[in-house]
């Protein structure tokens, strides 16, 4: 098993307050065993295309050069968990490591974001609240480890 060490990240708009979903999150987070970083950005426009660049920059302004791009867009594929888990798995085997996943706020991603992006991803074709995205993003990046580690938390 030739992996190398991954590393994620999570950038998004908005802020996660203290409650259930944070609580979701805080745990899943707390399950991933390899390093795992989340930025929060919010815009204090709130003129809607104004609101959406300055959203846009924030993004494009976490997200690092090397890392391989994951973006949530309701018009991105739909992957089984074991297609996400055997993708980041195939990836890492190719050498990369740092995976930063993208979540925009509710303008939606702007194009320059969706250029970075080498995967474009969606949970099913229903809109979620950004609260809801990240709490089964990192669901979904703690069971495709454990997928890959044979572990029985999934069942398919």
């Amino acid at each position: 098993d030739n992996m190398v060490p991954m590393k994620f990240e999570l950038v998004t708009i908005g802020r996660l307050k203290k409650g259930p979903h944070y609580d979701l999150c805080a745990d899943y987070a707390g399950r991933i065993k390899f390093p795992l970083t989340i930025h929060e950005g919010e815009s204090k426009i709130t003129i809607e295309a104004a609101q959406k660049a300055d959203e846009e920059k924030y993004l494009l302004s976490k997200i690092p050069p090397n890392a391989y791009c994951i973006i949530l867009d309701e018009r991105g594929q739909s992957l089984k968990s074991t297609e996400f888990s055997d993708m980041l798995e195939k990836l890492n085997v190719q050498g990369q490591s740092h995976f930063c996943f993208v979540i925009g706020g509710a303008t939606g991603l702007g194009e320059q974001v969706k250029k970075r992006a080498n995967f474009s991803l969606r949970f099913g074709v229903q809109t979620w609240p950004h609260q809801l995205v990240r709490v089964m993003l990192l669901e979904q990046i703690y069971r495709a480890i454990q997928i890959r580690a044979g572990h029985p938390y999934h069942k398919e």
